[in-house]
C-alpha cells in the first residue's frame, strides 16, 4: 500500500454511488479499495510506472 495518500474528488451520480457503495459493502470492501485498485489497473495497462515519478507514455502525449 502507499505511504502517503492524496485526495480526489470524483462526482458521480448518486444512484450509481449508492449501487457502487452496496456491491462494495457485499464483496466486504470499501469504495475507496475498489478505485484504488482500477486506477492501479489502469495505470498499468497503459504502461505507466507511478513507483517513482508519474511518467505519461509518449503515445498518450501525442494524442493530447
Amino acid at each position: 500500500m502507499e505511504s502517503k495518500t492524496a485526495r480526489l474528488t470524483v462526482l458521480i451520480d448518486p444512484v450509481k454511488k449508492k449501487a457502487l457503495e452496496d456491491l462494495c459493502a457485499a464483496q466486504d470492501l470499501t469504495p475507496s479499495q475498489v478505485i484504488r485498485q482500477l486506477i492501479r489497473d489502469y495505470l498499468e495497462q497503459h504502461g505507466v510506472d507511478y513507483t517513482s515519478r508519474p511518467q505519461v507514455p509518449k503515445a498518450a502525449e501525442r494524442q493530447r
